[in-house]
């Protein structure tokens, strides 16, 4: 540790609120899939920001989105119309492939924050359901589910972990298996009014949904009357190989009611995006209104969210993703990084697709733990003490995020480096 390290981090000691379990390296620079730490130390970055920096680091068209938008406006509140807030709902409605409006915000927790709302006053205030059209308020959710930070979001997830602390919790929401229709059939009752799933779970362990859950789930919505609601914060926007992540899973002509984005939308600048779909609802005073309308003037509300700086850049974003091909490098990547992550001693299995993949550890890495640390946390450390940034989830789960800019060379790179690492630590 150097003396300016030392600094960095008593600064942080004396001034930052200790919410976050740091690791001991101070990073001032990146460039593409690499970041450098204070000493000039060099890492390749399969953390990404945990799925954020989509283009990777210090991309020129961000640079130049945030440069030209920041000589122009910055921001307006969202009292006035702006162009920029305009063109990105228009390009994300056309990235769903289907009709609805889209509400912007500042983060994932605030994107969920909206279908959380948004589902409530629809069970509160429209038609749907058997049980006499009664107010509904219950949303099922899964367990190894996370759906942010928030009162509501942590009350969501499916993670007790989260919780601790916190309590009492907000009310109406059930934790049911994950990838069970049988589960949720048992569960619905007469105030059962929407389901939250993430079709690839983050944070907890990278678990796809299989294509039979999800077709299933919106079957069941349709019958009851209840709205299906995919957070697609950590999967969506290109991760998987596909704009939408359930389009990876799902072949069929499947549409959520609402989707909700964030992480790599602004490629490391702050944004977050909820679609909600346009079809028609009944009130129960009467008259019918599109679900996307329903959130009218004084419901719901953000002072940053949708700013023209924030907008301007995710569409840079959006556009370098689908002009530059994208999409086709993180299937093709992440088709190739499996098949040589599959070859290496220690790794029981690797899930997720395209470039959102979790790497379970075999049973020999289970003593790691005795150390007050996961045997991800501590595998996670020595990774990046050889030079490779990556993120754990759950206990015996590392997590890939690459930016979707990777190259083959890259990941050969990442694989010799965990193999080699795997290796020092069982021998």
């Amino acid at each position: 540790m150097t003396a300016i390290d030392s600094e960095t981090q008593q600064l942080f000691e004396e001034f930052v609120v200790p919410s976050y379990g740091r690791y001991d390296v101070v990073l001032v620079r990146g460039e593409g899939s690499r970041v450098w730490d204070e000493d000039g130390k060099e890492y390749l970055d399969f953390g990404a920001g945990i799925a954020v920096s989509t283009l990777g680091h210090a991309h020129p068209r961000i640079i130049e989105a945030l440069d030209r938008q920041a000589r122009e406006l910055i921001h307006t509140s969202n009292l006035y119309f702006t162009r920029p807030q305009a063109e990105l709902a228009r390009k994300l409605v056309g990235i769903v492939g289907s009709a609805g409006k889209v509400f912007f915000s500042n983060s994932g927790a605030e994107a969920n924050e909206t279908v959380i709302k948004l589902a409530r006053k629809f069970g509160n205030e429209c038609t749907g359901n058997a049980a006499g059209d009664k107010p509904r308020f219950e949303i099922l959710t899964f367990h190894r589910s996370f759906h942010g930070r928030t009162m509501a979001g942590i009350s969501a997830t499916g993670q007790e972990k989260v919780k601790q602390g916190f309590a009492p919790l907000l009310a109406g929401f059930n934790h049911l298996p994950f990838n069970d229709l049988n589960a949720v059939e048992k569960a619905i009752t007469g105030e059962t009014v929407a389901i939250l799933v993430e079709p690839v779970q983050g944070e907890g362990g990278i678990y796809p949904a299989s294509r039979e859950f999800l077709l299933g789930l919106r079957s069941i919505c349709d019958r009851h009357g209840m709205l299906l609601m995919l957070d697609e914060i950590q999967c969506g926007l290109g991760r998987l190989g596909n704009w939408c992540g359930w389009k990876e899973i799902v072949e069929e002509d499947f549409v959520p009611d609402t989707v909700s984005w964030a992480k790599g939308i602004g490629g490391g600048f702050p944004l977050g995006a909820t679609w909600i779909r346009k079809r028609e609802i009944q009130r129960l005073a009467g008259g019918a209104i599109d679900l996307c309308d329903l959130l009218q003037p004084g419901s719901h509300g953000t002072t940053y969210g949708g700013t023209p700086l924030a907008c301007a850049t995710s569409l840079a974003v959006l556009n370098t993703i689908e002009g530059d091909g994208l999409l086709a490098n993180a299937r093709a990547q992440g088709d190739y990084a499996k098949q040589k992550l599959a070859a290496i001693l220690g790794i029981k299995e690797v899930r997720g697709m395209g470039l959102m993949l979790g790497i379970e550890l075999g049973g020999e890495f289970g003593a790691l733990g005795a150390s007050g640390k996961t045997p991800s946390q501590t595998v996670v450390t020595e990774l990046m003490q050889n030079g490779l940034l990556t993120v754990p989830a759950g206990p015996s789960v590392i997590r890939w995020l690459p930016p979707l800019i990777v190259s083959r060379e890259e990941i050969d790179e990442a694989v010799l480096i965990l193999s080699r690492t795997l290796a020092a630590i069982v021998s």
